[in-house]
Order: structure tokens, then sequence, then C-alpha cells
């Protein structure tokens, strides 16, 4: 039930943001803006209450692959509150809050099975960091994907009033850029913590996670090395970020898929 309610109060949030862009709705800005920022901050205070009690439990920390969707989707409805405050995000941040909606429905779903050995509290300062960085970096990937759409709309010569919900195409870089920056420092020290905190990131059921997220991590610096000297923009760093995106993803979902669901064992 509170998966509906969530979903509910994001959809209007995002509906109403989109909806303050578009030229019909011009005399309705400060209405629209207001419902947004109600129904976005009440399904985001719910949302954080709802999956904390999820994830604390009473004999310690637990975060099933569902559970770890929806605290992404958090991240993407906080994110999408926070850059609504710019004019020309607001469609962006309407696409985040339909897709955190999308995320928090997952709250619940596929149950982890029990570790073999309880987890220390820096495996778990590990393991919410290794979240943090790859939250942050989805939100950069779906500003990416935000940025293809645009450019090719642009360059089909398509206008529309939909164009209203996209942002210029320098202010979404310098989002991107911004959002990859911030998420190569949480991988850095995600990566960092694990050499540190975890036995052996090498281990068997390990070893495929920690290449690829070392593989990914050396594609984002290459990417924000590109941008700083020799000043990488367009096509070439939007896909670039995306394929280290994709790497990421196999490391942290695609394992975790298949220790949980497959194999019936947690990744520590």
């Amino acid at each position: 039930m509170f998966q509906i309610t969530i979903l509910f109060l994001y959809i209007i949030a995002g509906v109403s943001l989109a909806m303050s862009r578009l030229p019909p709705f011009s005399r309705h800005i400060k209405a629209l803006l207001a419902i947004a920022l109600l129904a976005g901050v009440a399904g985001l205070a719910w949302h954080g209450l709802v999956l904390r009690n999820m994830i604390l439990v009473p004999d310690g920390f637990t975060l099933s692959l569902g559970n770890t969707a929806s605290f992404i989707g958090l991240l993407l409805s906080l994110t999408a509150l926070s850059i609504s405050v710019e004019q020309t995000l607001r469609g962006l941040a309407s696409g985040l809050l339909v897709l955190a909606a999308l995320a928090a429905a997952f709250t619940g779903w596929f149950a982890a099975p029990p570790a073999d050995t309880a987890m220390t509290w820096q495996i778990e300062v590990h393991i919410l960091i290794s979240l943090l960085a790859y939250g942050l970096l989805t939100v950069g990937a779906i500003v990416a994907v935000y940025a293809i759409v645009q450019d090719r709309r642009l360059h089909a010569g398509k206008l529309a009033p939909v164009n209203q919900l996209f942002a210029p195409l320098e202010t979404n870089e310098k989002l991107l850029y911004g959002i990859a920056a911030v998420g190569f420092a949480a991988l850095l020290l995600a990566v960092f913590s694990g050499f540190v905190f975890v036995d052996d990131l090498f281990a068997q059921h390990l070893v495929h996670k920690t290449v690829l997220s070392l593989l990914a991590l050396v594609l984002f610096g290459i990417l924000l090395c590109g941008r700083q000297f020799a000043g990488w923009r367009g096509r070439r760093a939007v896909y670039l970020y995306l394929w280290g995106f994709a790497i990421l993803g196999l490391a942290y979902f695609g394992n975790r898929y298949i220790l949980e669901q497959v194999l019936g064992r947690t990744w520590t």
C-alpha cells in the first residue's frame, strides 16, 4: 500500500513540474509549483521513512535488491526537487520523479537471503558509500539520455511546445559533468573502502564486481580528464559516460542478482 502512496505523490509532483514548463499552463505556474513541492516533499519524506524502517532492522542492517532500487529512487527524487529550483531543469526534474516513482514500487521486493556472517559497521559503511555512488551516477545516466534525446530533436529540427521540457544543452552538460565528478569521488571512496574493509575483494564471488567497478572508475576518470584538459563535450562524452555506467550497473546489479536470486547467497 505504501508503494502506491509514494508512487502517487511522486507522479503528481512530476506532472505538475512538467505542466509548469508548458505554454498552455503559464498562468498557473505558481500553483503548479506549490503542488509539485508539497507532493514531492511528502513523497520524499514518506519514502525515506519506509525505506529506513526496512533497511535498519532489529538484527542490524539489510538491503535487498528491491530496496536497493528503491534507495536509488530516493536519490532521484531528492535530486529532482533540488534541481527544480532552476526553471529550465524542471522538465528533467519531472522525468526523474516519474522514474523515482517506478523505483519506489520495488520497495520490499527480492528479499535478500540471510548473510553468512554478521556485517561489521565497516562493511555497512562500504555498502552505503557504494550505493550512494551508484545512485549519483544513475542520475547522471538519466541526464545523459535526456541530452541525447534533446540533441537528436534539435538536429531533426523538431519544434513543438514539448521542447520547453528540455533545458539548453550547455546546462545539461554542466549538470552531467558535475554529477560525474561527485559520483566519481564517491565511487573512488567506495572502491578504496572496499580494499580496506573487505577481507578479499578478489574472492571468487566478488572478483567480477571488483574488476568491473575498477573498469568503470577508470572510464569515469578518463571522461573527467578529457573534459578538464581536452574540453570534451557532446556525444562522445555522453556515450563514454553511459558505457561507464553500464559497466558499473553490471558490476552491482548483475552480480548481485545472480548471487542472491540464483545462487541464494549474499556478496559479503
